[in-house]
């Protein structure tokens, strides 16, 4: 039965997998309306809460074994459905297990260190699951489609060269493979949203009153850079994704298989690591035994 359900969620994650090395153009290689058509949205329900409850048993085991974290990154335009889809999925597994971080605008402090510093601060620890709701690959979009940011980071001359952010996708890289190689393992989501279902949820949050304290026209102006933004999205995809921190393509336009397909990455990692329950040793079984005497006689 495990067998063949991590066949089925390869299935479903392989092609949504930047392969690494792979030269992406976004608007190009990925449909943000795909749907897999072995995934039927009639089922998208029972499909989610089947993998949730997976996600669960994992996430104890994980916790139990206490030699890996997992981190989630969770990266895409605004009003693809990051919020919904960490609370969707990670709604049965225990919350004293995981950790939410959403990065905002770097506060006075955080420009005060190296860009990566506090991503740093809030990785999960061994058996914990961190989620970060957008996360250091800012610092290669927002700030790349935004250089007027640059200055506020007050970095030497010498980083501020053309080579900023091919120098910036190597130090990710060679980050992620430190983490990765300590025992923290990655798995990195771009929600892929298109331009007109990004406007038409623009629109709802408008229109629904119980919607109206999502909206930010902030936001709506961002509209005006898509293009650069799918630029700097294609270009992350293409320099970021590693065998040992890879990127998966989530189409976003249909949150009923957005859901399911996240899901499925995270999974697809978990069933890789494949944690186990400790096996207690002879010693701790016989102090297991005597402590069981002990309440069995009254104690």
């Amino acid at each position: 039965m495990a067998d063949d359900r991590a066949a089925q969620i390869r299935r479903l994650i392989d092609p949504l997998r930047v392969k690494p090395g792979r030269k992406v153009n976004l608007q190009a290689d990925f449909d943000p309306g795909y749907t897999a058509e072995f995934v039927r949205k009639e089922e998208a329900k029972a499909t989610l809460r089947e993998g949730v409850e997976l996600l669960a048993e994992y996430q104890e085991r994980l916790a139990a074994q206490d030699v890996y974290g997992l981190l989630v990154v969770f990266q895409a335009i605004d009003a693809a459905g990051k919020d919904g889809t960490i609370r969707h999925v990670m709604s049965g597994v225990n919350p004293q297990g995981v950790e939410v971080t959403s990065f905002k605008a770097p506060t006075v402090h955080e420009l005060d260190h190296d860009f990566l510093w506090r991503a740093a601060v809030r990785l999960p620890a061994r058996g914990m699951i961190g989620i970060f709701n957008r996360s250091h690959y800012e610092e290669v979009l927002v700030v790349r489609v935004h250089p007027e940011f640059l200055p506020g980071q007050r970095l030497p001359k010498a980083a501020t060269g053309k080579d900023i952010w091919t120098r910036r996708y190597r130090e990710i890289n060679d980050w992620e493979r430190y983490l990765t190689d300590n025992g923290t393992r990655i798995v990195k989501l771009f929600l892929n949203v298109s331009r007109d279902e990004q406007k038409q949820r623009f629109l709802d949050r408008i229109e629904e009153p119980h919607s109206n304290w999502k909206f930010s026209a902030t936001d709506v102006r961002e509209r005006q850079h898509w293009d650069a933004y799918q630029e700097a999205f294609s270009e992350m995809l293409s320099h970021t994704s590693t065998r040992w921190a890879p990127w998966y393509v989530i189409p976003a336009d249909h949150k009923w298989f957005m859901r399911i397909a996240a899901s499925a990455a995270i999974l697809g990692v978990l069933m890789d690591l494949d944690p186990q329950f400790p096996v207690p040793s002879e010693e701790d079984r016989a102090e297991m035994l005597a402590a069981k005497e002990e309440l069995l006689a009254g104690g």
